[in-house]
């Protein structure tokens, strides 16, 4: 179930085709072509807007943000990007959109919920940083539609399903800094803290150095965990737990 999900992801509708590839694509394409990408520009246009207009350049931000999901994305770049590599080619755009241009296409899919984004934390300052943020899509079906059905990213792809779980169990989510090391997630609610590490596998000494190093910087009590496909066989390290994804998904 959880490969199948990783593959095709929980739109409405996706349970209903099976694993059936063809009828899972034309869902969709349905879903990626009416509710996201008409309505945006349609929904700009009735506002009497007209920032939003350019159906290639919605296109190529949204396959450059679907790319790039769990990496630090400077919007401000996204333009530089997109011309360096030539993504823009088949638009004939000659020129570079502006940063403000780019600003407000990201901002109406924001505001569409097809992707968000998600602020760095200071955990020793204790304030909300304006340096770089990441962004995570709504439904790694769709980026997969995208991007094509193929074994990419994963460890980031994993990281988008955990974002969105912590989101549906009511925690508001921030990337923690500690120094110079990063907490994937920093998920708080009332007066529960958890600090998050998202990895493929914990098989490997050098990756368990990794993905503890930053949570062991951490000196208050709240709890502590590293998800994996892989946990390994110790259950703990120092008090920080390392726990089999696939378990913490169906656990609440």
């Amino acid at each position: 179930i959880f490969d199948a999900y990783m593959r095709y992801g929980g739109m409405p509708g996706i349970a209903d085709v099976g694993l059936e590839q063809d009828k899972a694509l034309t869902l969709l394409d349905g879903i990626y072509s009416t509710v996201i990408v008409r309505d945006i520009l349609e929904r700009e246009k009735r506002r009497g807007q007209r920032q939003i207009t350019d159906a290639i350049l919605l296109k190529k931000i949204i396959l450059f943000l679907a790319d790039n999901i769990g990496s630090s994305v400077s919007v401000s770049s996204i333009g530089n990007t997109l011309v360096n590599e030539g993504l823009l080619d088949e638009g004939h755009r000659k020129t570079k959109p502006s940063t403000h241009t780019v600003q407000a296409y990201v901002n109406a899919l924001l505001e569409a919920y097809f992707f968000y984004d998600i602020k760095r934390f200071d955990i020793k300052g204790k304030e909300f940083l304006r340096t770089l943020g990441k962004y995570y899509i709504v439904d790694i079906g769709l980026r997969n539609y995208l991007l094509g059905f193929r074994n990419r990213d994963s460890g980031h792809a994993i990281e988008n399903v955990v974002y969105f779980e912590l989101l549906c169990r009511g925690y508001d989510v921030a990337i923690g800094k500690v120094g110079t090391a990063e907490v994937d997630f920093i998920a708080t609610k009332a007066d529960e803290k958890l600090y998050v590490q998202v990895t493929e596998s914990m098989e490997s000494e050098t990756v368990r150095a990794r993905e503890l190093a930053p949570l062991q910087k951490i000196a208050d009590n709240y709890e502590k965990i590293v998800l994996s496909l892989e946990p390994g066989l110790d259950a703990s390290y120092d008090g920080i737990k390392s726990e089999n994804l696939i378990d913490w998904l169906l656990r609440e």
